[in-house]
């Protein structure tokens, strides 16, 4: 297990400024300045952590286990972990769980606490989250859970150096053209090697630069319910067991130019280093522009009205 000592020097400083926005599920979630975005789909906050994480995971169903793992990227303010917890322990409240939660600023869940956003949950989740967002390790007779301050592409290494295996991931970084350092095909290897040979990856993008790194990581790959709106998220795993299969549409997208990864051959370049490396590979490719692929879509579904 990672202790508090292997992360002090990468512990932020105060919180920032974190504007509160409601969502129409009411549940609250908080914008980035930084990223320019918020941290959940308008939608909701609470439904999003739900449909787009413990859902696709299946983790009512791992609940009968008597221990699961759980690496939550891009921990936040704590949605994904919260919801995790309840999943679980409604179906067995004797399942022992231990999280690592990745996040670069910890004054977000500080934050996410002092606005008691978590505080509909049962109990005594709010507690324990409390407990990891302002003392970064919680112990307990059915939680150990860490979470690690800093960038996650080092924090991650701390994860796979320590041998941790999750029986399911929840990764939840900001899109990919605003934080494309987290989903580019090294980071995505390495989260790939944190999963268990049975376990589930799930995140909200479709994307198809996401998908394909997702595959070259060795994964099959799967679209999880829609939330809110027409795109779903997605759904990872090794064997592929149980997850329905793409569409044509789907598996189109993975040969045009959009499907294109984003790299970062030493898990550190700043994200325009990133983008643009990406943008160049995109531009000499062979493969059909996405614009083309679109607009074939598009004609079909007007064809089949």
């Amino acid at each position: 297990m990672i202790t508090r000592d292997t992360q002090r020097l990468n512990m932020m400083s105060a919180p920032q400024d974190l504007p509160l926005q409601p969502t129409e599920d009411g549940s609250f979630t908080f914008f980035s300045p930084e990223f320019g975005e918020a941290f959940h789909s308008r939608f909701g906050a609470k439904g999003e952590a739900k449909s787009k994480f413990v859902e696709p995971l299946n983790l009512a169903a791992k609940a009968t286990a008597p221990s699961l793992k759980i690496l939550d990227i891009c921990y936040g303010l704590g949605y994904n972990t919260a919801a995790a917890l309840a999943a679980i322990w409604e179906v067995n409240p004797h399942c022992q769980v231990e999280i690592i939660g990745l996040e670069l600023d910890q004054g977000v869940p500080q934050r996410a606490i002092a606005q008691g956003l978590l505080n509909d949950y049962p109990l005594p989740i709010p507690e324990y989250l409390k407990t990891l967002g302002t003392q970064l390790q919680v112990t307990s007779h059915n939680l150990q859970a860490t979470l690690l301050i800093g960038d996650a592409r080092q924090m991650l290494k701390q994860v796979y150096d320590s041998g941790f295996q999750a029986d399911a991931i929840c990764l939840d970084p900001f899109s990919p053209p605003t934080c494309p350092g987290l989903w580019t095909v090294e980071f995505l290897a390495m989260v790939a090697q944190c999963l268990k040979p049975d376990g589930r990856l799930a995140t909200y993008s479709c994307a198809a630069a996401v998908r394909t790194a997702l595959m070259m990581a060795g994964l099959a790959i799967a679209s999880s319910t829609p939330f809110g709106r027409r795109a779903p998220g997605t759904i990872a795993s090794w064997d592929g067991v149980g997850l329905p299969p793409l569409s044509e549409k789907e598996l189109e997208q993975l040969n045009t130019r959009a499907a294109i990864p984003y790299r970062d051959p030493n898990l550190g370049d700043r994200h325009q280093s990133i983008i643009d490396r990406r943008q160049t590979e995109q531009a000499t490719s062979p493969l059909e522009p996405s614009s083309h692929w679109k607009k074939r879509w598009i004609s079909a579904t007007i064809d089949n009205q």
